[in-house]
């Protein structure tokens, strides 16, 4: 692998938890895919910005065990020609750190699918990133969360004018940008948001709210769900909970469950075995040992990722997605959503070891044991955390609800509904894993998940006004991370490089808004296009195309 080459110029400006005031033409807040992307794209227009990070690590996802990327990588569609602009630039930086850059030049040219091409190691992204941004006069702020007071974000009439964060110390702009996945900074400035499935019949939809029946990744095996194997008087084992299946699409406060995009390796020398967290109960992984008596096929790493590593996904019918544990999180505060973190944290790593290690594994399934027991966590990614992730992946939080909102109407393959000021092009289905694991016909069964809407769909114009609140609630901020969309739509969106898009779209705005002294509700959108165009961002879905029959 080719050395990726780490000097950062001393323009950077850097500041850790240091209490003081601040302004800048654009305060950015969330170091997401929208964040950074955001924060150099409004460098590059001239614009002073600063860019807030809760964590101690700028990147989002993709720093955090997301290397798939997903592009490229159904066999039913090449979506690679969606990515552009800044978007393709992060790719086209990473490949040259791999020393591949001439073969992705070359698949680019061709319009050959390779995805191998595309993945990544999460360690090699935050060097890039860091890199990249400190190529620009950005400031960069760590370990920054807003405050959780009522006096957070200051505004006149609809316009932020502050921002307070937990140190005390404050932010002015001209322009704000939600950068979070949680809509934090939204809500804080009483813009109006969701959390959770809408009924169908809010937007008119298909396949949101309650789902009838589960025709991706249902269980594939009956697994008996009570404490004593069929007495229902004994109660639910752990990871089942005890709801009923409810009105089919009706909406609830159920979201996508969330997990740990996990790095794992086989190589010895740079490999952590598997071990026991603190708080393990063998007991929570019952259900494997059932899911194995009745037969079921359980997942095993497998090499994906350059230099042999994992991107441990979960998107099988059992595995370390924890369905139903994640309402809280949203709109939790800072307490409540460190303590569904670890209890993610102890559950995945309390699996992993169960699994390469339990003795009864072994009997059920001794060629899933052997597997399992091969990986461990990679010495070299999450450094700082022995390995393993400091985030997982928040697949839904909260929206924005703004006057315009994507729905099922526009992602649809036939007749879809128009969108007349795109930013970017979405391209990937409505993917919503299940909400919840309940019980159903006497046996768990898995709730809530959709692909593609299981009919033909499209990708998916985004239009700008799906970016900026009501105009009445507020005129200087503006989102990438968090768009005015129904819970169904949102699973089109909710990609990287899709992030990354919104963010070059978003800052753009924000630097026009500045220049016309307008609100971001007022810019001009065929000005803002044409600048996009300019840039490298593809708005014009004929480009694209579609997905074949």
């Amino acid at each position: 692998m080719k050395k990726l080459s780490l000097v950062l110029p001393l323009l950077l400006l850097t500041a850790f938890n240091a209490a003081g005031q601040h302004k800048f033409d654009v305060v950015i807040y969330g170091g997401s895919a929208g964040g950074y992307a955001a924060a150099i794209q409004v460098a590059r227009m001239g614009k002073s910005v600063a860019l807030l990070e809760p964590t101690a690590h700028i990147g989002g996802h993709v720093v955090e065990g997301l290397g798939g990327t997903d592009v490229d990588n159904h066999k039913e569609f090449r979506n690679s020609p969606a990515v552009s602009g800044i978007a393709l630039e992060f790719y086209k930086r990473v490949a040259k750190a791999y020393g591949r850059d001439e073969a992705f030049e070359k698949m680019l040219r061709d319009g050959e699918k390779k995805p191998n091409l595309w993945r990544l190691e999460s360690s090699v992204a935050g060097k890039v990133i860091k890199a990249w941004l400190a190529e620009y006069k950005i400031s960069l702020f760590y370990k920054t969360r807003l405050s959780e007071s009522k006096n957070a974000v200051l505004k006149k009439d609809t316009k932020i004018t502050r921002i307070k964060t937990e140190t005390g110390s404050t932010f002015e702009a001209k322009i704000f940008i939600d950068a979070t996945i949680e809509g934090d900074l939204l809500a804080a400035a009483g813009v109006s948001t969701t959390v959770g499935r809408e009924a169908n019949a809010t937007y008119n939809e298909t396949f949101n709210g309650i789902r009838a029946t589960n025709t991706h990744a249902p269980f594939l095996v009956k697994v008996d769900p009570y404490k004593i194997p069929g007495d229902s008087t004994s109660g639910l084992i752990p990871t089942i909970q005890d709801e009923k299946l409810g009105i089919p699409g009706a909406g609830d406060n159920h979201l996508q469950a969330y997990c740990f995009r996990v790095c794992l390796t086989q190589k010895t020398g740079n490999k952590i075995a598997f071990y026991t967290p603190k708080n393990f109960k063998r007991a929570d992984y019952e259900i494997y040992l059932r899911y194995l008596k009745a037969g079921g096929k359980l997942y095993t790493p497998g090499a994906e990722l350059p230099n042999g590593k994992t991107d441990l996904g979960a998107w099988h019918d059992l595995s370390h997605n924890l369905y139903g544990l994640n309402v809280d999180y949203p709109e939790g505060n800072y307490a409540t959503r460190k303590r569904i973190l670890a209890e993610h944290e102890t559950f995945t790593k309390g699996l992993f070891y169960f699994l390469a290690n339990d003795p009864e594994v072994g009997r059920l399934d001794s060629t899933l044991q052997r597997k399992w027991s091969g990986w461990g966590y990679a010495k070299d990614e999450f450094t700082d955390n022995n390995g393993f992730p400091r985030m997982f992946y928040v697949r839904d939080a909260r929206r924005m609800v703004s006057d315009y909102v994507i729905t099922e109407h526009h992602v649809k393959r036939d007749n879809p509904t128009p969108v007349a000021d795109p930013v970017t092009i979405a391209y990937w289905p409505t993917d919503l894993h299940s909400v919840r694991r309940i019980v159903r016909d006497g046996a768990a069964y898995n709730e809530g998940s959709v692909f593609g809407g299981d009919a033909h769909w499209r990708p998916l114009p985004i239009s700008y006004r799906a970016l900026v609140p009501k105009k009445s609630e507020c005129t200087n901020l503006l989102t990438p991370t968090c768009p005015s969309s129904s819970h169904l739509a949102y699973g089109a969106i909710r990609i990287e490089w899709t992030f990354m898009a919104l963010g070059q779209a978003v800052g753009t705005a924000a630097v026009m808004a500045i220049d016309n002294q307008s609100t971001v509700q007022e810019v001009d959108y065929e000005k803002l296009r044409s600048l996009l165009t300019k840039h490298g961002a593809i708005t014009d879905i004929k480009v694209v195309g579609v997905p074949e029959e």
